[in-house]
């Protein structure tokens, strides 16, 4: 059902307004300063585009860090753009493109996160298609390779499923023609670490997928990553749900406010049209 606005019985005055000053300018700034964190985002990643070589970029592609900061910086530059525009100018058409789109992303989080609950076997099975993808292309790319490097040493893990997944990459493949002196071998993010330790030895993971796990486990990590990030989910739900409340009240609020800006615009166009008309009766 149409809102009904409630019309005076005289025109106001032209100095009277619908629209909300604290309601139109803390969208603007809610929208500015995440247009601005989008542009960071957006140079930050075409920035370690540049530095990469044509070849290996376009090798690990699918994978690359660089390419996921570029898509979801363009993603908010547009969406924010129409936010801070549209509230600036009070344009109904863009405020709506905004809301539309902020709510369409909040329903494929919302979404995304219920059918990563109830198809966890096959959200397992994507995610340990990632993995297995990073790793091939591990020594292809420098951000790839330290991003891999960080997860292994956080949940003290190595590979996707276990230690041997590294022979899926060309550089530690354990065929006899391999002719890489990391031939059979792990990075050393997998390698236990003595605390005591100042200097880290690289090749520490030298020769460890000839070796059984009980062997191979006094010097690496042999568990996946895989069940060790599953466990440390399991272990953080609060935490997640935390994160997730944060980065989803923000989407709220825009959301929220831009549907109330609408209506005071529309409250004002209404009001404007209801004055030119007494203005244009004789009887007035």
């Amino acid at each position: 059902m149409a809102r009904r606005v409630a019309v005076p019985a005289r025109p106001l005055g032209d100095d009277f307004s619908f629209v909300s000053p604290v309601v139109k300018y803390v969208l603007f700034f809610f929208n500015l300063l995440f247009w601005k964190i989008s542009m960071v985002m957006v140079a930050v990643g075409v920035y370690a585009r540049l530095l990469k070589h044509a070849e290996a970029a376009m090798a690990c592609l699918a994978v690359d860090p660089a390419i996921l900061l570029i898509l979801v910086g363009v993603l908010t530059f547009l969406i924010t753009f129409c936010g801070c525009i549209g509230s600036l100018r009070e344009n109904i058409c863009l405020l709506q493109t905004f809301s539309v789109c902020l709510t369409v992303v909040f329903l494929l989080q919302l979404a995304a996160g219920v059918l990563g609950f109830v198809f966890s076997d096959e959200a397992r099975g994507k995610v340990s298609e990632i993995i297995n993808g990073a790793i091939v292309h591990y020594r292809d790319d420098l951000d790839l390779q330290n991003l891999i490097d960080f997860g292994q040493k956080e949940f003290s893990c190595c590979g996707g499923v276990s230690y041997k997944d590294w022979s899926q990459n060309m550089y530690f493949n354990c065929t006899t023609t391999n002719p890489s002196r990391e031939r059979c071998s792990v990075p050393f993010s997998c390698c236990l670490h003595d605390a005591n330790q100042t200097v880290v030895n690289t090749m520490c993971g030298h020769g460890m997928q000839d070796m059984g796990y009980l062997e191979a486990s006094a010097f690496i990590y042999t568990n996946g990553c895989i069940d060790k990030l599953v466990n440390w989910i399991h272990s953080n739900l609060f935490l997640l749900g935390g994160i997730t409340l944060g980065l989803a009240l923000p989407q709220l609020v825009g959301i929220i406010l831009a549907q109330l800006l609408i209506n005071q615009i529309r409250d004002q166009v209404k009001l404007q049209l209801y004055n030119q008309q007494h203005r244009a009766d004789p009887w007035y």
